[in-house]
């Protein structure tokens, strides 16, 4: 008779099998390329067990011929920039614009710590006070000193959200009603094309008059300038999202409408539950566009507005005309593009969560 000690335990795979981590890798590899981040995810495939031939070629196409070609860019800038003499000196190679965005950001931490000494000097008196029992003297202030350039990239953010917000609410109703109904899209129509095209320079100045006659509040909850600029990026980056949310709830299948019509759902339900997931990828592209549009626009209504962000702080560098504002405004131009880039990677990784297959 076998005893029970003659019996060899049964294994089991441990939590981090060599099975389980091939497999999580894999997972990794295909949400990262999902979302439109795929450049490095051949090494992740490789660790995987992939074959390493093919995964190699994958690794050069996707992030060896970019990273080259990026560094022939800043090899040709550098050289070149100094022989482009200007009115405000020769154009910044690569090592100015490095050393003026460390500038920048050691005067952000020089007007926090300013910011910082001005509210501890404001406690101590107040505590005072306080201890003398004359409560009536106490005042809190807020710090007033110069926006700096983290700051100014913080408002810039929150303006393109506010806009690109608001554009939302309005373009996808807007453009679901266009696509269910001819009726609605044919009166809509000849007004989408006529002031898709208008450019921000153009509305700036209607918005502006419009909100000093209605925004008159004593206590406002936002800035004009500020409202200025988000009502304009608004204006601008509305039409994508209308237009695609249009044509994507048009595209969608007769049939899936016609069960709709026999199961005899109501209007809301069968927008939220036929309509909009038909219609979703269509919607996301629009949104990825608009959001696009609104903060190329934004920097332009900024400038005009004078709302503090980073069109107004190229604007000033370009007034002030020092030695550096060539350097500061190149570190502008990057903060923008690089700041743009990370939005649409936002929005891809949003429409992968509600979509199948690979963004681009």
């Amino acid at each position: 008779m076998t005893s029970a000690s003659d019996i060899a335990p049964e294994t089991t795979p441990g939590p981090f099998s060599r099975q389980r981590l091939q497999s999580g890798l894999m997972r990794a590899a295909r949400v990262i390329e999902r979302i439109g981040l795929g450049w490095f995810s051949p090494l992740l495939r490789m660790a995987a067990g992939e074959p390493v031939k093919q995964q190699l070629r994958q690794l050069w196409q996707r992030a060896g011929i970019p990273l080259i070609a990026l560094g022939i860019f800043v090899v040709l800038w550098g050289t070149l920039a100094p022989r482009v003499v200007t009115s405000l000196g020769s154009i910044p190679g690569p090592a100015q614009v490095l050393t003026q965005a460390g500038s920048l950001y050691e005067e952000h931490l020089a007007e926090r710590h300013r910011a910082d000494e001005f509210y501890a000097r404001q406690q101590e008196r107040n505590d005072k006070f306080k201890a003398a029992g004359e409560t009536d003297k106490i005042k809190w202030r807020s710090y007033t000193g110069k926006p700096t350039y983290l700051d100014q990239i913080a408002t810039s953010l929150k303006t393109v959200f506010m806009g690109f917000f608001l554009a939302t609410v309005i373009a996808v109703p807007l453009g679901i009603l266009c696509g269910l109904s001819p009726t609605i899209n044919a009166a809509l129509g000849p007004l989408i094309q006529i002031f898709k095209p208008v450019s921000p320079l153009a509305w700036l100045p209607i918005v502006t008059m419009v909100v000093s006659a209605l925004y008159t509040a004593e206590d406002p909850l936002f800035d004009k300038a500020f409202l200025n600029s988000a009502i304009t990026v608004t204006l601008c980056s509305l039409w994508p999202t209308l237009i695609n949310t249009a044509v994507g709830v048009a595209s969608i299948d007769r049939e899936l409408m016609n069960v709709g019509r026999v199961l005899q759902l109501k209007w809301p339900t069968k927008t939220m539950k036929l309509v909009l997931p038909s219609a979703l990828p269509y919607i996301f592209i629009g949104l990825r566009l608009s959001l696009g549009v609104g903060w190329m626009v934004l920097i332009a209504a900024e400038m005009l507005a004078q709302n503090p962000g980073l069109g107004k702080f190229v604007w000033d560098e370009f007034q002030n005309g020092s030695a550096a504002s060539l350097a500061r405004i190149m570190v502008a131009v990057f903060t923008i593009g690089i700041i743009g880039f990370v939005l649409d990677r936002a929005m891809a990784a949003l429409q992968a969560l509600f979509s199948h297959g690979p963004v681009r």
